[in-house]
């Protein structure tokens, strides 16, 4: 029998790319399988915000918790929308909405190359033994101005790659789960559950 983690999140695009992840090692569910309202993200870094949604659904299921916050940096907007990337545009705000909030705060600076980067953090609880880990992922691209591809979510239509000529939007599930932020934080925490798990057999 496969154990159990729950992913702390209301995100269904963030799950499934984290389900993917994560692969069948274990039985993922989310939050909202044990009707879990949304966490308020009231931490001032990605890091405190994970903890907050990791700690507040391990509590509520006394199960081992995976939390993901995660966020765009840009170098000309001084890190912004960092952990604001998910409502930059206002509390409900769509992907569409944010996007172009952040194309009209980057209007200024069309003629220059602007620098990004998508970071993720990964808090992972574990109940039983209380244990409290944190893994990050970075993953460097441009913003450009022009929206391409359909693919991913939030910021992706705007992530240039250079190595690739392509944006994050543009790449299908397989290869975004090969080079994304998330990807590299989460095989952090996979493989730390997995030597956990040897060293406790």
């Amino acid at each position: 029998m496969k154990s159990k983690i729950v992913i702390a999140t209301m995100n269904e695009h963030k799950a499934r790319e984290i389900r993917a992840l994560i692969g069948d090692r274990y039985d993922v569910m989310t939050q909202a399988s044990f009707s879990i309202p949304s966490v308020p993200e009231t931490g001032e870094t990605f890091e405190e915000n994970a903890l907050i949604k990791a700690n507040e659904v391990s509590r509520k299921t006394g199960l081992l918790t995976l939390a993901d916050d995660s966020g765009l940096e840009v170098d000309l907007l001084d890190g912004k929308p960092g952990v604001y990337s998910a409502r930059y545009a206002g509390p409900n705000a769509t992907d569409a909405e944010n996007n172009k909030r952040l194309l009209a705060d980057l209007e200024r600076f069309k003629s220059q190359k602007i620098m990004a980067r998508f970071q993720s953090v990964i808090a992972l609880i574990d109940p039983l033994d209380g244990s409290k880990n944190i893994f990050h992922g970075s993953w460097e691209g441009r913003i450009i101005f022009e929206p391409t591809g359909k693919n991913g979510f939030g910021y992706d239509p705007l992530f240039y790659l250079d190595e690739l000529e392509s944006t994050a939007g543009e790449l299908n599930q397989t290869e975004k789960n090969k080079l994304s932020h998330r990807a590299i934080a989460i095989k952090k925490a996979t493989d730390y559950l997995v030597k956990k798990t040897l060293e406790t057999k």
